[in-house]
Order: structure tokens, then C-alpha cells, then sequence
């Protein structure tokens, strides 16, 4: 997510490192296409999906993927997917 969120948040920092990732799948949700680079939009920005044997390796790869990708301000929960 951006920096900020969910209160107010900086759009048009470029994000780096979506190639990168591998084994998993990157889902745009607050990005947005500026002169050839993407770059964020919302405070929402990327989910990353993996596959894994078990829910726990799964969740392991995607956090692993998500170190990855960089941008201004950019920061990851590190909780979401143990509850299920």
C-alpha cells in the first residue's frame, strides 16, 4: 500500500521491481501507466497471490515476492492470510 493510507497518500511514485517477481501472481489495483512507467494510484497499489503446498508456504512465497517491488512510501501487512 502507499504511504499514509488510509488516510491521505502520495499518487505518481514510480514502482520498481513487478518484473521481478516470480512464481506468483502481481494483481494491479491502485497503479496507473504514466510515460512508460507504472506508478501508483491508490492507497491500495499491488496484491501479491502464490501457490504454495499448504496455506502457510503460500503466504511465505507471496511476502518473499512482495520485498521485491519498491516505491516511495510503500509498505506491506505482514498479518493478512492467518486467519483463514
Amino acid at each position: 500500500v502507499s504511504g499514509g493510507y488510509p488516510g491521505e497518500y502520495i499518487k505518481g511514485q514510480e514502482i520498481t521491481g513487478i518484473e521481478q517477481v516470480s512464481g506468483s501472481q502481481a494483481f494491479h489495483a491502485g497503479t496507473a501507466l504514466k510515460e512508460g512507467k507504472i506508478v501508483t494510484n491508490g492507497g491500495r497499489v499491488l496484491a501479491i497471490s502464490s501457490y504454495g503446498k499448504d496455506l502457510r508456504s503460500a503466504l511465505m512465497k507471496s511476502y518473499l515476492e512482495c520485498k521485491k517491488i519498491a516505491f516511495e512510501g510503500s509498505y506491506f501487512r505482514t498479518d493478512i492470510g492467518f486467519d483463514l
